[in-house]
């Protein structure tokens, strides 16, 4: 949310709990992106506010209203009160249940299961969502428009549309059940609770494969996941994290160091197969932006040779080649980056595998 709107939409925030006889005398930001998440006290109550239109959340309530009658592993909606879209001083909001984290992290295992047990829910439930297919449109809409995209050069723009374009028929041309889906089971959308992890943030809820939401998890999780086609799930990887990249793109976009994740997906995208998950490149665009973390330092051509085991001047040949690119021209060009080095060597292996006979 704009900075100048936040002090406004806290304000609308308790005033609305206020109002339903729920104690709300301090707002403490949960998180900040397109939407603005809250947690109201003394009340303990969970409030979602946005500047939108009432419509762009009736949707979620309803689908999670539904799901909780599947049990559905989902955050409940807020039960003192009744449940719907609120509207004050021109923002919309939402009110959710508060949930205390559990002391220890959410195994894969747990995930996995957690997202089978909500794919399991979702096949009941019969609502009008959009299908994944209209957000890929959408996103080939925002890569064509250089107004809505306007950091994009040139072969950025081509990359993402020629991805989407062809990661879309990719998944199309494929046998598989339509059912409805989160659209954004990642590790951002599970909370952590002692009763056991609850997916949240329904609005981007779509139609399409199950391997899509599998494709915004970690490879942990997707591999504990009964069933999956991995062909498909590679598909559907890719189509991701362009069309991730693409959101990062979008002039206005508010997540938080939404930037340097745009950067660091069009990196991957370059790289070439096979794919890093969609957590793998997140974690490294907040390693780069948190000086506090220890970010791997860039190789010198010797240091490269001695880890591949060949000469200085095969490494030379690889940058000439366009295999490895290096520092930025002016800033120590002959240092090449780990995330380089990694792709390279991702690369690699996937062409020794593409040539293997069983």
């Amino acid at each position: 949310m704009q900075a100048t709107d936040v002090a406004r939409a806290v304000a609308a925030a308790v005033e609305v709990a206020s109002g339903l006889g729920l104690a709300a005398a301090d707002a403490r930001v949960l998180h900040d992106s397109n939407k603005l998440t809250l947690r109201l006290l003394p009340c303990n109550v969970v409030a979602r506010v946005a500047v939108a239109e009432p419509e762009s959340l009736q949707a979620e309530l309803e689908i999670a209203r539904r799901l909780a009658e599947t049990e559905a592993p989902v955050a409940s909606l807020e039960p003192r009160v009744e449940p719907r879209v609120y509207e004050r001083h021109g923002f919309v909001l939402t009110l959710w249940a508060y949930y205390e984290s559990a002391p220890r992290e959410v195994s894969s295992a747990d995930y996995a299961n957690a997202l089978e047990r909500l794919h399991a829910g979702m096949a009941n439930v019969d609502v009008a969502v959009p299908h994944f297919s209209d957000r890929v449109a959408e996103a080939e809409r925002l890569v064509a428009s250089r107004d809505r995209t306007p950091g994009l050069g040139d072969s950025e723009r081509k990359l993402l549309s020629t991805t989407l374009r062809e990661q879309r028929r990719e998944i199309e041309r494929r046998r598989f059940a339509d059912q409805l889906l989160h659209g954004e089971p990642h590790v951002g959308n599970l909370l952590n609770t002692k009763s056991g992890p609850l997916f949240i943030d329904l609005e981007t809820c779509c139609r399409g494969p199950v391997e899509f939401d599998l494709a915004h998890v970690p490879e942990a999780v997707s591999e504990r996941y009964p069933g999956a086609d991995q062909e498909l799930l590679r598909a559907c990887r890719l189509l991701v994290l362009a069309m991730v990249a693409t959101w990062r793109w979008e002039l206005g976009d508010q997540l938080p160091n939404g930037r340097r994740a745009g950067r660091e997906l069009l990196v991957s995208l370059a790289a070439g197969p096979p794919w890093p998950a969609l957590d793998v490149v997140m974690r490294r665009a907040r390693a780069r932006d948190n000086p506090g973390m220890d970010w791997p330092a860039p190789l010198t051509v010797r240091e490269l040779a001695a880890e591949l085991g060949c000469s200085e001047d095969d490494v030379r040949s690889l940058i000439r080649n366009g295999e490895l690119r290096t520092v930025a021209c002016g800033i120590r060009p002959g240092l090449v980056p780990r995330h380089e080095v990694d792709g390279y060597l991702r690369r690699l292996e996937h062409r020794r595998g593409s040539t293997t006979t069983p």
